[in-house]
């Protein structure tokens, strides 16, 4: 199993950009689809985007279509979630996710998940 760890989280200004970075441990990692979170003060965990193994096909939340992409770097164990024309409302913690079967919006379909990287968004 893979162990996930987030990295790149910050302060930045609206409209600015922000790159997050989610390091996995172990041999296995091209086998999960993975996953980028987000959960705001007081709010439930939401789905911002979703990536297959090989990473040709991905999946994004309305509130962040053309504003976010997400990538990975299979021989680097690592995703990334490139976040451009940041809003205030995209504040929250960002959790990376990963799953052994088919990519999900779901939240309750992930077994594993990193700790978390704080973004705020000032305006």
């Amino acid at each position: 199993q893979v162990q996930l760890v987030e990295s790149g989280g910050g302060l930045v200004q609206a409209g600015g950009s922000l790159r997050l970075s989610c390091a996995a441990s172990g041999r296995t990692f091209s086998t999960y689809v993975m996953a980028w979170f987000r959960q705001a003060p007081g709010k439930e965990r939401e789905f911002v985007a979703s990536i297959t193994r090989s990473g040709s096909n991905t999946l994004y939340g309305d509130s962040v279509k053309g504003r976010f992409t997400i990538s990975r770097d299979n021989a680097k164990n690592t995703v990334y979630l490139q976040m451009s024309s940041l809003k205030p409302e995209d504040t929250a913690v960002y959790y990376c996710a990963g799953r052994l079967s088919y990519a999900s919006t779901r939240r309750d379909e992930y077994n594993r998940w990193g700790q978390g990287t704080q973004v705020t968004v000032s305006s």
